[in-house]
């Protein structure tokens, strides 16, 4: 699968100069990666690409070190320049809690050396993976380092949490965090409990996110947008309400943004 990703900003742009393959993880790996994603970038001049991030942790396979990055709740950047690529395993929305000592959302806004988790060796993986070349051999190389490690069993509590923050990202029209905890048959602090333990991020911080992606989606389509109609759509009280959650996350008003590439 290709294809820059809901959250990436500026997609008009950034396809010019970078590639993104994503790969379907094995049998056994599938209750905790939601995929593999390789990029590839070239550029002439450095480039500041930004990233409405989702509600996952990544394990990133780069130069210097590999890193896991937890979950970030305000803009994702990073500057890209000359030629370069990455390989990274998202993790479903609680699918890395085998790996820490304490709940996910501890590693909320913070990028950890890999080793920190996953011992001395990943940095030997990490070179062999990005010496593969190919993306889908390079995919492999992560998986085959990744199922060894895995638990015996599948927790069934995070299992839930996924689908729950799965079902929140996939309806940006649902807004509220009591209604999502009456969806789920839960109680709103259970709800947060089982967010931070699993996920990494408030559910209130899912639900807003999940709205910001529709709403830049719609701006990166290049088509006329009625944001007063949109901001209805995706549950705000009103249109400034829309432009001042986006502006304040994203750095510019939604009709700015939909006019810069």
């Amino acid at each position: 699968m290709t294809g820059l990703g809901r959250g990436v900003l500026h997609q008009r742009t950034q396809s010019t100069f970078t590639e993104v393959v994503r790969h379907e993880p094995g049998e056994a790996a599938r209750p905790y990666v939601e995929f593999y994603w390789h990029v590839r970038w070239n550029v002439r001049e450095p480039y500041e690409t930004k990233v409405l991030a989702h509600p996952n942790v990544h394990l990133v396979f780069e130069e210097p070190e590999p890193l896991v990055y937890g979950v970030d709740r305000n803009l994702f950047t990073r500057m890209l320049e000359g030629r370069g690529q990455v390989l990274g395993i998202k993790f479903r929305p609680g699918g890395f809690r085998p790996f820490t000592e304490g709940p996910v959302l501890g590693l909320a806004d913070r990028r950890v050396p890999a080793a920190a988790f996953f011992g001395a060796e990943v940095a030997e993986v990490s070179r062999r993976v990005l010496e593969a070349g190919d993306s889908a051999a390079m995919a492999r190389l992560a998986e085959a380092f990744l199922v060894p490690r895995l638990p015996a069993a599948v927790d069934p509590t995070a299992a839930e949490v996924a689908a729950m923050a799965e079902r929140i990202t996939a309806s940006p029209g649902l807004c509220r965090v009591e209604a999502a905890a009456a969806e789920f048959g839960v109680s709103v602090r259970h709800l947060q409990r089982l967010f931070a333990e699993y996920v990494g991020a408030s559910p209130k911080w899912v639900l807003r996110r999940a709205r910001l992606h529709e709403a830049a989606t719609r701006a990166d389509a290049g088509a006329p947008i009625d944001w007063a109609t949109l901001a209805t759509d995706l549950g705000y009280t009103d249109q400034a309400h829309l432009v001042h959650d986006f502006t304040a996350t994203v750095g510019t008003s939604p009709a700015r943004y939909a006019r810069t590439p």
